[in-house]
């Protein structure tokens, strides 16, 4: 009779809770207990229970993967999902050797780990987004975009303090579950308890202030076009996609818009090419009167004759001239480039486009005595980018992205949940135009002002504030996130000293 293990059945139900906590349901309350049944289990099997809470909790907050590398990837089933696996084991991994090593200091330092986990946890959070290329996706803090008061403290810590109070409650709570007639147990939920009201405290009163108010206002239009990726980037569809385009850019309502913005690579083809498409696109700011920022691929010669590609986007002055370029910074690995390629010769990029781009370079884009700072497509889920774009005087950030490869799933909300973090780390507004959505309007709050339909062709217009606020954050970056790192491995240090003398 095959034997079922409570403990990786609880953990594997504590991923679970914890997957209801992001979009979509969006259940963000259940972030707060959802890690305390594992807490509460992880020290029988502190590396496996970790492992399958973790493969449970991505595994569900990541499903959609399989829609884009079959349905956009070309991808077989089982590559595909052997793809996913291996994926799925890697990100696991980072709840392993957190739940591990919290238990081995425990043992070792005799520290609780209500005292080392929160630290590892946001330490390893850090890591997983920058080791590999990075992929900070569903980071824990995440989880709370709906709940304002809970997420101010970004212009400080990042998201990284939101999740470091969200695993000391859930260890504070599993520490009570598991001895309620131990003294420190108590003393621990009182100290947690302190910290949750310092931190609300800071977002009450960061909320009091006017946060998203701004003396310069400039009228934007996002225009969505809905293209299908099935079609977007055949010959034979070109022209009604920029039909489209235009048609909707001109329908602006009694507010005339001072910036037109459309979504990544909106135009198919290369728009630095003079063409009959090209001319087009370039006299639609001189019929509205309006800047034009336009996602496009773009390419560059080399002395040797050889080029370069970028996926980028272009700004128009109302006059119909190219005021600069913005290319993308950081890549998709395997979407927009293939990793050590020279060595890896064997494998294709997962999504078809005009070859390899190449990354650009920090560049905000004049308007007007201003500065926009451009996050194409995923940028927007690294903080360390947003916050260059600011520091190099970008007083508007724009994310111009295409999820339509995620199909009509909840990545989508997922991408728009980690975007909204962008404008409260730098108090700053943020416009997010996307092909299929969702687009919207983000004040440096992190209220969404407005947002559109998924999956709907819309011009949404809207009015923003230019500039940005002197946070903590946009001056000093994850220095939260480096301090939790340093004592994390200041911790592990120690705790491998005593075990050398133990043995």
């Amino acid at each position: 009779m095959l034997r079922v293990d409570r403990t990786l059945l609880v953990a594997a139900g504590s991923g679970l809770l914890l997957s209801a906590a992001f979009p979509r349901p969006d259940l963000y309350p259940l972030a707060w207990i959802a890690l305390t049944p594992l807490f509460m289990v992880m020290r029988r099997r502190p590396f496996a229970s970790g492992l399958v809470a973790g493969l449970t909790f991505f595994a569900v907050v990541l499903y959609w993967l399989n829609i884009v590398m079959t349905t956009y990837g070309g991808l077989s089933p089982l590559f595909s999902l052997l793809a996913y696996l291996f994926l799925l084991l890697y990100l696991a991994g980072y709840f392993a050797v957190a739940s591990w090593a919290a238990c081995r200091l425990e043992t070792l330092l005799k520290l609780p780990c209500l005292l080392s986990l929160p630290l590892l946890w946001v330490a390893l959070e850090y890591l997983r987004g920058i080791l590999l290329t990075g992929f900070p996706w569903a980071l824990l803090g995440y989880s709370q975009q709906n709940f304002s008061l809970a997420i101010q403290s970004a212009d400080v810590t990042g998201v990284y303090g939101i999740s470091l109070l969200l695993v000391a409650v859930n260890c504070a709570l599993a520490w009570l579950l598991r001895e309620p007639r131990r003294r420190s147990a108590w003393l621990g939920a009182a100290g947690v308890l302190l910290l949750s009201l310092s931190h609300f405290g800071y977002g009450a009163w960061r909320q009091a202030q006017p946060l998203d108010q701004r003396q310069t206002q400039l009228q934007v239009a996002l225009v969505q076009g809905n293209i299908e990726q099935a079609v977007k980037w055949n010959p034979d569809h070109r022209q009604a996609t920029i039909d489209k385009y235009l048609q909707l850019s001109t329908q602006n309502g009694s507010v005339k818009p001072e910036l037109i913005i459309w979504p990544e690579a909106a135009t198919p083809f290369y728009l630095q090419d003079p063409s009959e498409l090209s001319m087009q696109v370039g006299q639609l700011p001189r019929q509205t009167d309006s800047y034009l920022l336009v996602g496009s691929p773009a390419y560059q010669r080399l002395p040797d004759q050889s080029y370069r590609s970028y996926n980028s986007a272009f700004l128009f002055s109302p006059q119909g001239e190219v005021l600069g370029r913005s290319d993308k910074i950081h890549l998709v690995p395997f979407g927009e480039y293939v990793p050590f390629g020279s060595l890896l010769t064997f494998v294709n990029k997962l999504v078809a486009g005009v070859g390899d781009f190449s990354p650009g370079t920090v560049k905000p884009l004049p308007l007007n005595g201003h500065s926009l700072g451009v996050l194409i497509c995923y940028e927007a889920i690294f903080p360390d980018l947003a916050r260059d774009y600011v520091r190099q005087g970008s007083d508007l950030l724009v994310n111009l992205t295409n999820d339509a490869w995620f199909g009509n799933s909840s990545a989508p909300y997922q991408h728009l949940a980690m975007t909204r973090f962008r404008a409260i780390e730098n108090r700053i507004w943020l416009v997010r135009v996307a092909n299929t959505g969702i687009s919207a309007l983000i004040a440096p709050s992190g209220k969404l002002v407005l947002s559109g339909p998924l999956f709907e062709a819309a011009n949404l217009s809207g009015s923003v504030g230019l500039g940005s606020g002197a946070t903590f954050y946009t001056r000093f970056g994850d220095l939260f996130a480096y301090a939790c790192l340093l004592l994390s491995a200041a911790l592990l240090l120690r705790a491998y000293l005593v075990f050398r003398r133990q043995h």
